[in-house]
């Protein structure tokens, strides 16, 4: 471990516990889990400059004053990137999924829990995941990464501003107007024997910003990462939109479109640079589903802006992983 966190563990009473090292993701950040400690615990060792841990305080903090379920901060090392945090156990919602629960139950809950989330003011402070700045992440993978690598060469100056348009374009009727988490999907979510909302856990918070909470929702039943059928997928956002009446349904569904039209495009392009920059291939499994759900997304008409601009500049047959990369094998 790094320098600084034995000396963290022994001032919150862990000094003394057996490490497991779990695995990693995408981030730089590592997780220990402590055993033999005062209570169950997980180190966080999130290195600076590359991770940040004071924005995870500042929304875990918000979640537990708003009745949701976040690990509890038992101990800090904000300069050095260490927290000691509740550890609500491996129990995910991706790893019922993946020994065969029934999704409909753990997404109906997953989306009361987001509904209550967003339904509480924002805490202050969030940075802004407006459409200015979902159109500058969008580049950096599509343009950046996945252009270079399929086509052959970076896109000139034209190209990124239509590019920049197109995406202004299609978000700009869908203002930000609340809290959003960013990565709410099943691997980031924890189902807990406890009250509604707090029967989800809510993990890897640490990215929220201040957005359309559209974004969130697409996260969740149009994940990246997995198949979501269609029957739960509809009944979950039917479950979310009940709990928020205030909400009109036929400009939730495009505002849906237009987040998950951007959501798919950057987190497609995503996969290219995990595997060429950071000689991560096996993430490029997840293309495949990305674009389809982009192509799904791409047929509503809020999404026309980038629909124009891709047909303009991409041919739909090269809408895919670049040939040049190949998946890890499983």
């Amino acid at each position: 471990m790094r320098e600084g966190a034995e000396d963290l563990l022994r001032e919150a009473g862990f000094g003394a516990a057996r490490r497991e090292a779990l695995p990693s993701d995408a981030s730089f950040r590592r997780y220990v889990r402590l055993h033999g400690g005062p209570r169950p615990a997980l180190l966080m060792d999130a290195p600076p400059p590359q991770e940040d841990v004071r924005p995870f305080l500042h929304v875990a903090r918000h979640l537990a004053r708003i009745g949701l379920s976040a690990p509890e901060i038992l101990a800090a090392d904000a300069e050095r990137g260490f927290l000691v945090l509740e550890d609500l156990g491996a129990d995910t919602m991706a790893m019922r999924l993946d020994f065969g629960a029934d999704p409909l139950p753990l997404y109906l809950a997953a989306a009361e829990a987001l509904a209550a989330l967003h339904a509480a003011p924002p805490p202050e402070g969030l940075p802004a995941w407006d459409a200015a700045r979902m159109a500058e992440t969008a580049a950096a993978t599509f343009l950046d990464w996945w252009w270079p690598e399929a086509l052959g060469a970076p896109p000139d100056a034209a190209t990124r501003a239509a590019f920049r348009e197109a995406i202004l374009a299609m978000l700009a009727p869908f203002a930000a107007r609340g809290f959003v988490h960013r990565d709410f999907f099943p691997a980031n979510l924890m189902a807990l024997d406890r009250a509604a909302p707090r029967h989800v856990g809510i993990l890897d918070f640490q990215d929220a910003a201040y957005g359309h909470p559209a974004y969130d929702l697409v996260s969740l039943v149009e994940d990246a990462r997995r198949d979501v059928l269609q029957p739960v997928r509809e009944a979950a956002v039917r479950r979310y939109l009940d709990a928020r009446p205030e909400l009109h349904k036929d400009e939730f569904a495009a505002a849906m479109a237009a987040h998950a039209a951007q959501r798919h495009l950057r987190v497609a392009a995503l996969w290219t640079r995990l595997a060429r920059r950071d000689s991560k291939p096996q993430y490029l499994r997840h293309g495949p589903r990305c674009w389809a759900l982009l192509d799904r997304a791409l047929a509503h008409p809020a999404t026309l802006p980038l629909r124009a601009f891709l047909d303009a500049h991409v041919p739909h047959a090269l809408r895919a992983n670049p040939a040049s990369l190949q998946e890890e094998p499983a």
